[in-house]
C-alpha cells in the first residue's frame, strides 16, 4: 500500500470517529434534556396523598 492511500484511509478512518463521537453526544445531550424535563413534569404534578388510600366497596 502506498503512503497517500495509507494517508486518506486514515483519515477517512479520523472523520468517521469524529462523527460517530459527534452523534454519541448529540445523543447523550437529548436524553439528558428528556430526564430533566420528565423530572421537572413530575415534580410539578399535584399528587392527592389521600387517594387510594381506601377503597369503598358497597355490597
Amino acid at each position: 500500500m502506498d503512503i497517500a492511500a495509507l494517508s486518506v484511509a486514515m483519515s477517512q478512518s479520523s472523520a468517521q470517529q469524529s462523527a460517530g463521537i459527534a452523534l454519541t453526544k448529540i445523543a447523550m445531550d437529548s436524553g439528558k434534556e428528556s430526564a430533566v424535563n420528565m423530572t421537572e413534569m413530575l415534580s410539578n404534578s399535584a399528587v392527592d396523598p389521600n387517594l387510594g388510600s381506601y377503597l369503598d366497596a358497597m355490597a
